[in-house]
Order: structure tokens, then sequence, then C-alpha cells
């Protein structure tokens, strides 16, 4: 999953950083794919280099070697909704056939079984970045017929009043499979499955009659070098990586 997200931000100038995952992968992705690639952390930090891989937004190893600092407002204003941001990665509870996702509620709103924690910049990064990559596990559960509640918008059915720029949600990088959207229906469709997984298996975690591509292939195994990176300079405690071992 780190490596297959780090591969989709290839030719991007620009990536907006979250934590966990979104984190991991962009620093791979500027050390093997994206070498001019500038890491902006919503927090308000441009440029980060970060010496090793910092636990929240507001930790303070973003900020060494880092080009600036600004106020998260600005950030947000300037950056983000002035369209200078190319790619965004994103978690999520719930995505949909057209990649909308819920990260506010599962249930009912007023009185939900779980209260997730919400929008935080989510919707706007959907909106304004030009690509947004979703990194999550595939469940049924996380990819359902139809969203508890719609936090950020996917591939909506009627672009108008959204920047023209944008092109929503480019990929959908899972533990089984990758993901991205047939162009004319907008709908999320089947493009690759990781060696050892089945298309049965891949069907079976899916809430709806999942459109497979015709190009369908294997996701490519990472290289020794990306591996080389993970476990020796980014991840070295597996920690990102799910195990002390992997």
């Amino acid at each position: 999953m780190i490596a297959a997200a780090a591969q989709a931000l290839e030719g991007a100038r620009t990536v907006l950083v979250g934590v966990g995952l979104p984190n991991i992968a962009c620093n791979l992705a500027r050390r093997c794919h994206a070498p001019e690639l500038e890491l902006i952390y919503e927090s308000g930090v441009l440029g980060a280099r970060p010496a090793r891989l910092p636990l929240s937004i507001g930790d303070p190893a973003i900020v060494s070697g880092a080009v600036g600092v600004l106020p998260m407002g600005d950030l947000f204003m300037l950056f983000l909704q002035g369209g200078h941001i190319d790619a965004a990665l994103l978690g999520t509870a719930q995505i949909d056939r057209h990649g909308n996702l819920n990260t506010t509620v599962i249930g009912d709103y007023e009185s939900p079984r779980v209260r997730l924690p919400g929008s935080g910049g989510a919707c706007e990064i959907a909106i304004h970045a030009r690509r947004v990559v979703v990194v999550t596990r595939l469940t049924r559960r996380t990819f359902v017929e139809r969203l508890d509640f719609t936090t950020s918008p996917g591939h909506p059915r009627d672009p108008a009043g959204f920047p023209a720029n944008r092109e929503g949600t480019f990929r959908v990088i899972t533990d089984k499979a990758i993901f991205d959207f047939e162009p004319h229906s907008g709908e999320m469709q089947l493009v690759t499955l990781h060696p050892g997984c089945s298309l049965d298996e891949v069907r079976a975690e899916v809430g709806w009659d999942l459109r497979v591509s015709a190009a369908l292939g294997r996701t490519p195994i990472p290289s020794g070098e990306e591996l080389r990176i993970l476990r020796e300079e980014l991840d070295p405690e597996g920690f990102y990586r799910g195990s002390r071992q992997a």
C-alpha cells in the first residue's frame, strides 16, 4: 500500500500530507519517484524534509529543513484554495462507487453507532486538490453501496461549482487491490490485483456490483530500493508497516 501510494504521486509537484500511511508514502515518493515533490503539512509547514517520520501534523520534526511555516488558515486559503496543491492523500471510514468519503458518523447522524473525527480539512482538500489518492483497507464495511454521511466529495455527477482543474478522487489503494475511476461514468473500477489476491476475494469485500477494467493486471511489487528505504530509513521499527518483522 505504501509503495503503490508513493508511485501514484509520480509527476506531482506539491502534495498535502497527513499522518499515518499517507505520511510515509509521501516521504517514500520524494526519495524514489518524485524528487522535486514538496511536502506540505496542513499545520502550515511548506517544503518539509523531516529527519524522521513525524507522529502528528504538530510534531516539531516537520519544521526541520522546511522552506517555510505559515498559519494554517493561510495555508488553506492561499495554497489549497488558491489551486497550488497537485495531490493529496486521504483515509476514510466509508467510500462509495463514486469516491465520496465518510469520516463523520457510522449510523444515523443524530444517534450514530460510531462518531468519527469528522472532516477536519478533508472536505476542502477533496475539493481543491487537483487529485486525491485514498488509502484504506479493503473491507465490506468500508466499501459501501450508500454512505451513512457524505463528508468529502469524490466524482460529483454535476461538476458545476468545483475548481476547473479538479480531477477528484484519482486512485484508491487498498491492501488487496488498486482502483481508479472510469472517466465517463466516474465509477470506481478495479485495475490491478495484488499478488496472491483473487478477483472473487476483492468482489466479496465491495458492497456493490464492482466494475472491472478490461485491462485488469497485477500490482507491481515494491522494488528492492523501496523496501530498503522503508525498512532501514523511514520505518526501521515497523510501526507504519504493521510489524516489527515486516
